[in-house]
């Protein structure tokens, strides 16, 4: 699970692949901290995402630590983008604990930090 959750970080958000939510996460995936509120499936997720490269191009994230236990895994990570309207970098930090089930992530719990300049 920790490498599927690796893996999914880096095409989902460095590689700007957002369609890969379709794929990772369950049909009736429950994001409990959506930007916009709770949403169920994959989609809000690639909504979220694509808005996402649109005010930060080069947005990346790097895990700094991970722990999996069960049917969860917890993540720490620090993300970096530049900010498309201002040119000003920025870095926040954020967990976010993943619940899997059959090979498919079904739900997300997130905290970030508000972006700072970086």
């Amino acid at each position: 699970m920790k490498k599927f959750v690796a893996d999914h970080f880096e095409d989902f958000v460095n590689r700007k692949k957002p369609e890969v939510a379709l794929v990772n996460l369950s049909a009736d995936f429950l994001d409990h901290d959506e930007p916009s509120g709770p949403q169920v499936g994959p989609e809000a997720a690639v909504a979220m995402m694509k808005a996402a490269y649109q005010k930060w191009p080069d947005l990346h994230v790097d895990i700094e630590d991970m722990i999996a236990e069960g049917d969860k895994v917890m993540v720490r990570n620090t993300w970096r983008a530049t900010d498309a309207a201002s040119g000003k970098k920025i870095e926040f930090h954020g967990f976010v604990l993943w619940r899997f089930a059959n090979w498919k992530i079904v739900e997300r719990w997130a905290t970030l930090t508000a972006p700072r300049e970086a």
